[in-house]
């Protein structure tokens, strides 16, 4: 079976596997103490163009509550898109453990945050009857597979300086955004002005890891004491560092992220061609919403799995992954082709 619910349902990479293989012939120093760490922090400093402290963690809700609680206090406020992952999907665990009032904003219709929404919630600073904003999350590629350009994350982050916000990126697909951008990962981070980014290993291929990447200088005075406080720090950090070795070596990031932003494309494309379905978003990084009538939910779903997104207009989410094929695409839109 081939699953077009999550890029989570695919397998791992050969390459990260391989890697895992190595990594386990020798013992290491434990916490990040190793070789294999240190080396894997100096590729991410030269991938990312800039002296960057990077910590690896368990799973996506930890690098975004590590990420948020090392900029905030238990007074203070996030701003999210009321479509992201960290207001809608990660149950209250950014709130609980930061302590933080969480504000949705609304996302345009293509799952970005505005300027001027954004500059909403910019308000009533240093009012003691109000939660104080000091980090704006934003998701990249959005939960609507869509993604912010460069210069869209630079007028952001320059919103969030002039009005004294962390900009932080909740980064489970960034490989895929950047792929489909074709530009370098540095170039929507580092060039951007981005404070701290949660990169997704997982999604991309990876057995299990994810890493937040530190480019303020500030944010990295306390995060390692954080990073064991919210109980994120592996004793066996080498494992997850090996993989996201692999991952930067010969861009493999990039090989791997523009497949599935490819089969999502051919997806996109067949999807498009029949008189019953509806494309509802644009297709940029390796996602594909469509309406679809509600009776081939079940017929489908048997053999195909994927989330349905809105119920309410028959609203569904197609997931391609780096081991999606095009005879699997080819399957499915013969499936549809018999409904």
């Amino acid at each position: 079976m081939k699953s077009f619910a999550s890029d989570n349902y695919a397998g791992v990479l050969p390459q990260v596997m391989e890697a895992l293989i190595n990594t386990n012939a020798l013992h290491a120093r434990s916490y990040g103490a190793d070789d294999i760490t240190a080396n894997t922090v100096a590729l991410f400093r030269q991938t990312f163009e800039a002296d960057v402290d990077v910590f690896f963690v368990f799973n996506g809700t930890g690098a975004n509550v590590l990420s948020i609680s090392s900029a905030t206090q238990s007074f203070n406020a996030v701003l999210c898109a009321d479509t992201s992952h960290i207001y809608c999907d990660e149950s209250s665990a950014p709130e609980t453990i930061t302590g933080c009032r969480f504000f949705p904003l609304t996302a345009n219709e293509n799952g970005k945050l505005d300027i001027e929404t954004i500059k909403t919630r910019l308000i009533r600073k240093g009012d003691v009857h109000y939660a104080q904003a000091t980090m704006l999350s934003i998701t990249q590629a959005t939960e609507y597979g869509t993604v912010y350009t460069p210069d869209e994350i630079k007028a952001i982050a320059a919103l969030c300086k002039e009005n004294g916000l962390y900009l932080h990126v909740d980064g489970s697909r960034f490989f895929n955004a950047a792929a489909s951008l074709g530009c370098s990962l540095a170039d929507i981070s580092t060039h951007a002005g981005v404070d701290i980014l949660s990169l997704g290993g997982t999604k991309a291929g990876m057995m299990f890891g994810e890493a937040v990447v530190v480019f303020n200088k500030e944010l990295a005075k306390n995060i390692a004491f954080k990073h064991k406080q919210v109980m994120q720090l592996a004793s066996k950090t080498r494992f997850i560092a090996t993989q996201f070795a692999a991952m930067l070596q010969n861009d493999l990031w990039r090989t791997t992220a523009a497949h599935a932003n490819a089969m999502a494309q051919q997806l996109h494309t067949a999807l498009s061609a029949h008189p019953a379905v509806k494309i509802t978003k644009p297709k940029q990084a390796n996602a594909v919403f469509a309406e679809i009538p509600r009776n081939w939910y079940e017929p489908l779903q048997q053999h195909y799995p994927f989330y349905v997104w809105k119920d309410d207009i028959h609203e569904v989410r197609l997931m391609c992954a780096w081991d999606t094929r095009e005879e699997d695409i080819q399957a499915f839109i013969n499936a549809i082709g018999e409904m």
